[in-house]
């Protein structure tokens, strides 16, 4: 879990590992949750050691405190005097029980007893600064490095000097020696990245290891047992050295890096959205792996000429190329030629580079005319490659547009007679069949060239100067920033703009598209981070970051928003939340106040917009379609179709599941109740037994009235037909076909509730809803009485009414029915 500040001091025991910043300092286990805090410094922690049961820390206000790990109280605290000694190093000799060894910027050494608290020796030391104390592998013998670039090696025990020497780079920043493996080596870092290594037995120097870091050696540590060398510096880097070779020198085994200078652009590389092609300005040209930090290569630093700049090394390299300014990549043809394009600050020459060897690539592309000199003012400012990967259509800040190509490097074109802009080139894009190369001029004009012929196709003028421009191959679609802070998307199809953006209130760094085009995401040195929803033209998400994002990329699968900000060193990764949860896509009001967003990191933080998100989530999950959308709108019921599709077709369903043997009637009562086959559930009233009871009798006179019977009578005199609409719904297919046979005379029913029932019919297809249900209700009822309804002149032109209610209805749905067939029939045959 992250700390709240950057952490300046670093130690480890066995068990846990020891990290402090500012004044305080804590302690984690299994390298993650932090288990202790100690407080007590009153200034920044410098120097740590962990002894045993204790650690100890010192500040640079001179204090050294000694902590009880376990109670995190401590056990004493030590003043010294600034003046006469500094503690610049600290160091537990082995075997020295209870015993601390302290270096001085005064250049003299104290051995104390913690435990007694008492000065047991000093050492007059050699009147030069110590930086670092490191226990060689003998007993009684330790390292000094001091200010000057003496390394001493001292017997503590005799107070005596054994080895001397001296290296030529400055202080000594760390040192380590080699154990156990027959190698009496010492190594000693250096404040400009060089590492030496020395011969203990011959007292000699052994080799030198030049730029192992292009900064200074912040730590080094012999693996024990092993050939092994781990060294890390502030360039972002940590590497491990083997020493197998001849002359006994070191070669990189594995490393792991980043920017050494902040990123300035960053584009996801290839569909799978694993690979992030990031360019610093530390002039370097990387690959980060948003699966994990193995699959991270360097593709180095650009240079004018790669053999001369080997020769000369790191630091003396005038051939080193600056910054890139922009790139573009393509996956095809990868792995034959060049994939990658840049724009270097300031310079004409644009590089190309070759993801798959990782290096920079053969070809320098620029115009024939500058082959001899180079021009101070004129620049290379914009670039985009073929989704091919076979041209490369570079801007220039004269307002010249030209194509390479990226197999051979060959100039192969250019766009309008002498440029095809009177100001700079703010932006080139080329569409994905390589039909059309679009550019964007400094004076306000964007023009659409065809690619091959060269030809001008339209050239349209905007509001204000373009700052850049983005295109969406897959979708036509063209963002452009402009300078005025305004955003404005361009159909290239129709060439209309189609969409303006206003809301930023500086200048627009960078634009990215969501996958699909439906987003467009802008990042503002207003530190705001905007997504724009294109179908809509309305902002959807706003959140401030603390420092402004430098450039934004967008994952193709859709996944992560990456970003790089200000005067930082990482990429950062957002995830797109709408993918896993109900985000509510809701145009954000006019004044609203976007807040501020800790930015990702490997601590779970709980920002404030979650909770206010998670509301509009509830509402949508309780967003209920009502039973009909519009009064005019045929509607159909949600009930299965097992419900009335074989309402028809009952007779025959019940002959087909007839048993072949006569059921067996059970001879006790059974032991559940059996109940009615129904929604709600209700018991079955027992049959009684009554064997004597002649088959002449009408049955239907001592049968119960049902609910559904009841509900009807009712309504007769209220008209409200929704109660018993409701109940016969709740019925399953065959209780429908018992309800609708006792409305007739002969099944207990009357005339009145078979033409309460015509009624409930009318209002259902008057009010256009369960359209389906009142069909098949309509057709089992007429099914079932339409003897009774012939003989009865009232239910008769009630019926006739129903008619003529169906047949309008009818004709209006078949008429929609008819039409939209035909339109379906048409486009899936014709010739489009």
């Amino acid at each position: 879990n992250a700390l709240p500040q950057d952490i300046t001091c670093l130690a480890a025991d066995r068990m846990l590992i020891f990290a402090s910043y500012d004044n305080i300092l804590h302690a984690f286990a299994r390298n993650k949750e932090v288990v202790h805090t100690y407080e007590g410094h009153k200034a920044r922690i410098h120097l740590l050691q962990p002894f045993g049961d204790h650690v100890i820390s010192v500040d640079v206000d001179n204090v050294l405190i000694v902590w009880n790990i376990q109670s995190e109280e401590e056990y004493l605290q030590m003043d010294f005097d600034k003046a006469t000694f500094a503690v610049s190093a600290v160091l537990h000799p082995s075997t020295y029980l209870n015993k601390i060894l302290l270096g001085s910027e005064q250049g003299s050494l104290q051995l104390w007893n913690i435990r007694s608290n008492k000065l047991l020796y000093s050492f007059p030391g050699w009147h030069l600064a110590v930086t670092t104390l490191e226990q060689a592998p003998a007993v009684d013998v330790v390292a000094v490095g001091l200010v000057s670039g003496h390394i001493i090696v001292h017997n503590i025990k005799f107070d005596e000097t054994l080895m001397k020497f001296q290296q030529d780079w400055g202080p000594i920043t760390a040192i380590s020696f080699r154990t156990a493996d027959g190698h009496p080596v010492m190594a000693a870092g250096s404040p400009i990245g060089h590492i030496a290594l020395w011969d203990l037995e011959e007292k000699k120097l052994m080799c030198q290891m030049q730029d192992a870091h292009s900064t200074a050696i912040a730590g080094m540590s012999f693996v024990p047992g092993e050939p092994l060398l781990i060294t890390n510096g502030a360039d972002n880097a940590i590497r491990v050295w083997i020493f197998d070779g001849p002359g006994g020198t070191g070669r990189v085994l594995r490393s792991r890096m980043g920017h050494s200078a902040p990123p300035t652009k960053i584009r996801y590389h290839g569909q799978n959205g694993e690979q992030i092609l990031s360019a610093g300005q530390d002039g370097t040209l990387q690959s980060f792996s948003t699966v994990h930090e193995k699959f991270n290569k360097s593709l180095g630093r650009g240079s004018i000429n790669k053999k001369k700049s080997k020769k000369k090394g790191l630091k003396l390299d005038t051939m080193a190329l600056p910054p890139i300014t922009v790139f573009a990549s393509e996956v095809a043809h990868q792995s034959d030629w060049d994939s990658i394009v840049a724009c270097h600050q300031g310079y004409i020459t644009c590089t190309t580079w070759n993801y798959q060897k990782t290096s920079m690539g053969a070809h320098k592309l620029r115009p024939e005319e500058f082959s001899k000199h180079k021009p101070i003012d004129i620049y290379a400012t914009s670039v985009d490659i073929t989704s091919c990967g076979n041209f490369a259509v570079i801007g220039l800040s004269t307002g010249q547009v030209d194509v390479y190509n990226m197999q051979s490097g060959i100039h192969r074109g250019r766009y309008g007679k002498e440029r095809a802009h009177e100001g700079a080139v703010r932006g080139v894009a080329v569409d994905g069949l390589n039909q059309l190369v679009i550019t964007a001029g400094s004076e306000g004009l964007i023009k659409f060239w065809k690619f091959k012929t060269k030809d001008l196709v339209y050239s349209t003028e905007l509001s204000s100067s373009p700052s850049g421009i983005l295109l969406h191959r897959d979708s036509g679609i063209l963002g452009i920033a402009f300078d005025d802070f305004s955003i404005s998307v361009l159909d290239i199809e129709t060439r209309k703009i189609v969409r303006t953006f206003s809301g930023h209130h500086g200048r627009i760094n960078d634009m990215t598209f969501s996958p699909d085009g439906r987003w467009l995401i802008t990042s503002s040195m207003d530190c705001t981070i905007k997504t724009w929803d294109l179908p809509s033209g309305c902002l959807i998400d706003c959140f401030l970051v603390d420092s402004a994002a430098v450039s934004l990329t967008m994952s193709p699968t859709g996944d992560f928003l990456a970003s790089t900000h200000v005067d930082d060193l990482g990429i950062y990764l957002w995830s797109n939340r709408s993918l896993y949860s109900l985000v509510s896509l809701r145009p954000l009001p006019a004044d609203y106040e976007p807040s501020m967003v800790t930015r990702p990191s490997t601590c779970p933080v709980q920002d404030v917009d979650v909770a206010g998100d998670e509301e509009t989530c509830d509402e949508m999950i309780e967003y209920v379609s009502p039973e009909q959308l519009g009064e005019q709108l045929v509607t159909l019921s949600s009930l299965p179709e097992s419900r009335w599709k074989n309402l028809l077709s009952l007779d025959i369903i019940k002959k087909k599941n007839k048993p072949r043997e006569p059921p067996k009637v059970p001879k006790s009562a059974p032991f559940f109740i059996p109940t009615v086959p129904g929604l709600i559930p209700q018991y079955i009233a027992p049959e009684e037994e009554n064997d004597t009871q002649s088959k002449v009798v009408n049955l239907g006179v001592l049968a119960q009235k049902s609910d559904f019977y009841i509900h009807l009578e009712e309504a007769l005199s209220t008209n409200e037909y929704a109660a018993p609409l409701n109940l016969l719904k709740s019925l399953g297919p065959s209780n429908i076909e018992i309800e609708l046979r006792g409305l007739a005379p002969e099944g207990g029913g009357s005339m009145e509730v078979m033409l309460s029932f015509l009624r409930m019919i009318g209002m259902m297809l008057n009010k256009k809803y369960n359209f389906e249900l009142a069909q098949a209700y309509l057709a089992l009822f007429l099914k079932l009485h339409l003897k009774i309804l012939s003989s009865e002149p009232n239910l008769l032109e009630e019926v006739s009414r129903l008619s003529t209610q169906l047949e309008e209805t009818w004709i209006h749905l078949r008429a929609l029915f008819n039409q939209s067939l035909c339109v379906l029939t048409y486009m899936k045959s014709a010739l489009l």
